[in-house]
């Protein structure tokens, strides 16, 4: 007999599930999309769940750095608030607080403690979580699915010589015979000839756990209404027809600040008010989900037990020809990017581009960057993500808005905020679409970049080790020098990155008092030491960062 594993789960097997995950769900997204008849056929559960562990992706890699040994409790709680802060739509959010059950039982877990165990524990966390979120559940959905895998969990792991593979087998193929049965339980999906979306979807994730864990693609269950990949329901004129005759006309949707003791009152607040309710979330951060006809009260619930921010609202009955006139009536080219700081942000708006905050340890999800690429007009969008880690994010960003809306989207990976400055410069929109983009990319390709930090806890970098409050000098996204001085630094990596030739230097001086006195000097060295090159220097307003440089 195989002796069970135990030892708890590691980061490196919960890194590699985010990726399989998120990709898994962008190839199913499409389908999912076509499935989605319930609560209302709007057609973007797929995008929706797609979204929503992208940005627990980007989350948890943004805070382990892609390390496996990283700090497994850390980089899980990231995860959980990555996917309650970038949860769409109700599939999304009901997702965004299974998600963050799973991350809560796999960070709790504990040397000795059997991995199969702890992997159908946090199942039914999940379930038990999934089905506490939702105002009132409805059988034949996501939630049922989520049951299904967890009762399966359960009983395999009950076997001694279970293993966290078994558990997680038995759960992904508890969760596809349920989602065979949704029709039998729903009669909307009946009536379309279709799955339940939701659930298709969070088979998709733990068919991507099972992949993770065994190496071998699941085999899927054949059930009266095919495979699950029904691309159109059957009933054209659920899809087609009046989206609010059998419910609230509006979708709303906002982030909540509020004490954990006023969410019972809102919940019955929201529930009197219409349906499809979910309020997710702890310690302060909450994110609601309701379907009504009178958007104000609704806010106004959030406005009397908190401070709701991020409010989204949609109208059903207009949002698919909204969608449709959006795509006829695009024109022209608007470039998207992203700022870490009020200066920078200024400086992106004078040029002409749309801006989304961001920087570090604030990056946008690719859900906002959707957002900002959809709402600015255009037919064409060139995206500037300035950051190396959020380069992937607004990648998945463009490739869901040139499917839903049917727009040309680029992005140029500039990896730094002074890189994305070199590339708007040189925007031509009377170019061609494609001359505009590589032109930018080759710009930003070449101004090498730079920056200036303090250390804000002892590590080993490319330059040796480093001590709190030690200034560090970082070229092309590496650490290359260790000082105790901002100035010397700062002038040490403007000389490295001159050192390959250069015609014109930039200095964005960052947030703090003496920070643009800095760039001043640093300015008046460069002219000094390289009479020949231009320089020029900005208040960018950065955290972080009291200096950023270029050169090209």
């Amino acid at each position: 007999m195989e002796a069970p594993e135990s030892g708890s789960i590691q980061l490196a097997t919960v890194l590699l599930f985010v990726d399989i995950a998120t990709d898994a769900l962008a190839e199913a997204r499409e389908e999912i999309d076509a499935l989605n008849v319930y609560p209302v056929p709007d057609g973007d559960t797929g995008t929706n769940m797609y979204l929503t562990v992208s940005a627990a992706r980007e989350a948890i890699r943004e805070a382990s750095a892609g390390d496996p040994h990283a700090d497994r409790r850390t980089s899980l709680a990231a995860c959980s608030r990555g996917a309650l802060l970038g949860a769409r739509g109700n599939s999304g959010v009901i997702l965004s607080v299974m998600l963050g059950a799973v991350c809560s039982r796999i960070a709790s877990s504990t040397e000795g403690e059997r991995n199969a165990q702890i992997m159908a524990d946090a199942l039914t966390e999940a379930a038990d979580a999934s089905y506490a979120a939702v105002g009132t559940p409805v059988e034949g959905t996501i939630l049922t699915v989520a049951r299904a895998a967890a009762v399966a969990a359960n009983e395999c792991a009950a076997r001694e010589d279970a293993r966290a593979r078994d558990v997680m087998v038995a759960a992904a193929a508890g969760a596809r015979t349920a989602l065979a049965h949704t029709p039998e339980q729903l009669k909307t999906l009946a009536d379309a000839g279709v799955v339940d979306a939701g659930g298709r979807g969070l088979s998709v994730i733990l068919d991507a756990a099972e992949t993770v864990l065994t190496g071998r693609r699941p085999i899927p269950v054949t059930s009266p209404f095919g495979q699950y990949a029904i691309p159109i329901p059957q009933s054209a004129e659920v899809v087609e027809g009046d989206l609010t005759a059998d419910g609230p006309s509006y979708e709303v949707m906002y982030l909540l600040d509020a004490e954990d003791d006023r969410i019972p009152v809102l919940k019955k607040t929201l529930a009197g008010l219409g349906d499809s309710l979910v309020v997710v979330g702890n310690e302060g951060l909450w994110n609601v989900h309701v379907h009504v006809d009178d958007v104000g009260a609704a806010i106004e619930a959030g406005i009397e037990a908190g401070r709701p921010h991020r409010v989204r609202v949609t109208h059903f009955a207009e949002q698919v020809a909204e969608s449709a006139q959006r795509a006829s009536s695009r024109t022209g080219r608007r470039i998207v990017t992203v700022s870490a700081g009020p200066g920078l942000t200024a400086l992106f708006e004078e040029a002409g581009a749309v801006v989304v905050e961001g920087g570090p340890g604030r990056r946008p999800s690719a859900g906002q960057l959707l957002e900002a690429i959809t709402a600015c007009g255009a037919a064409e969008v060139v995206v500037l993500p300035n950051d190396a880690d959020s380069v992937r994010v607004a990648q998945i960003a463009a490739r869901t808005a040139e499917e839903d809306e049917g727009m040309r989207v680029a992005v140029v990976p500039t990896q730094a905020q002074v890189q994305g400055l070199a590339a708007l410069a040189v925007h031509e929109p009377g170019r061609s679409f494609d001359q505009d983009v590589l032109e930018m990319t080759a710009t930003a390709r070449h101004a090498r970049h730079g920056a200036v930090t303090v250390a804000a806890k002892q590590a080993i970098t490319m330059a040796g080790p480093c001590e709190p409050g030690d200034v560090l000098g970082v070229i092309a996204g590496d650490f290359a020098v260790i000082g105790d001085d901002l100035e010397r630094v700062a002038t040490d990596v403007l000389d490295r990155l001159l050192g390959g030739g250069g015609e014109l230097v930039t200095i964005v001086a960052g947030a703090g008092e003496g920070h643009g006195a800095l760039a001043e000097r640093c300015a008046a060295w460069v002219e000094e030491h390289h009479p020949h090159v231009d320089v020029v220097s900005y208040e960018g307003g950065q955290d972080r960062y009291p200096l950023l440089v270029a050169v090209e």
